[in-house]
């Protein structure tokens, strides 16, 4: 019934996520759905352990409602910042 419910709240956009943003690597994973914000909530610190172990830096956590499009989102150019100070000249090609 739970698993069902999820679905549902899931395609109404209405599903609760665990959003976790990290500085490093520049990226923001969504997990879930979960039916209640307490589940998802419960489920936090699991994940942000994960990242932790996987060698992931400030790390900020939220839980919300909202419908992801994807679970993985990279800011490559965040990432590519600091390549664009060392080398200004190449900046553009990156």
């Amino acid at each position: 019934m739970n698993e069902l419910l999820v679905n549902v709240l899931e395609v109404l956009g209405l599903a609760w996520w665990v959003e976790v943003v990290t500085e490093t690597p520049n990226c923001t994973y969504y997990f879930g759905p979960f039916a209640t914000a307490k589940d998802a909530k419960l489920a936090e610190p699991g994940y942000i352990e994960d990242l932790q172990q996987e060698g992931a830096s400030g790390i900020k956590a939220v839980v919300k409602r909202c419908k992801p499009a994807k679970l993985t989102v990279f800011d490559e150019e965040k990432e590519m910042k600091p390549w664009k100070n060392l080398f200004p000249v190449l900046s553009s090609s990156l």
